[in-house]
């Protein structure tokens, strides 16, 4: 088990569990369009994503988005596109993934939104502080 920051050198094995992670969702899988926008925001840094390596293949991921919070007065990051394949999960990768995350990105605090079902599990993994409620805007 080897966790890394994920760089368009592995892109292609990311975009796979970016496919698999959205349609475990419920949403719509990327278009090429999409993809290759992800692909060039991985490049210029606007996104960081981390990984977890077993078996000689990427297994894991999840995103950080940084930004400023008043939380803390600093640097923080969104926490986002969390998924390990199916036949990895239960074997201690998703709090050892999000540490990783969390260390590597530099940031002082880290906020996720999530659905009511999933709470439990992100507590698991280490978010602890509840913040109230994420929505998100439309016009």
């Amino acid at each position: 088990m080897q966790f890394v920051k994920i760089t368009t050198d592995h892109y292609e094995e990311l975009s796979e569990l970016h496919k698999a992670y959205k349609l475990e969702i419920g949403e719509c899988t990327p278009t090429n369009t999409e993809l290759e926008s992800l692909r060039k925001a991985i490049e210029n840094e606007q996104i960081l994503f981390y990984g977890c390596i077993c078996d000689h293949a990427l297994i894991a991921c999840c995103s950080i988005c940084i930004t400023y919070s008043t939380f803390h007065y600093g640097k923080s990051g969104v926490f986002e596109d969390f998924y390990i394949q199916p036949k990895y999960r239960h074997k201690g990768i998703a709090k050892k993934l999000a540490a990783y995350a969390y260390e590597q990105s530099g940031v002082g605090s880290l906020t996720v939104g999530c659905a009511d079902c999933d709470i439990e599990m992100y507590r698991a993994i280490g978010f602890k502080i509840p913040l109230g409620n994420m929505l998100a805007f439309e016009e």
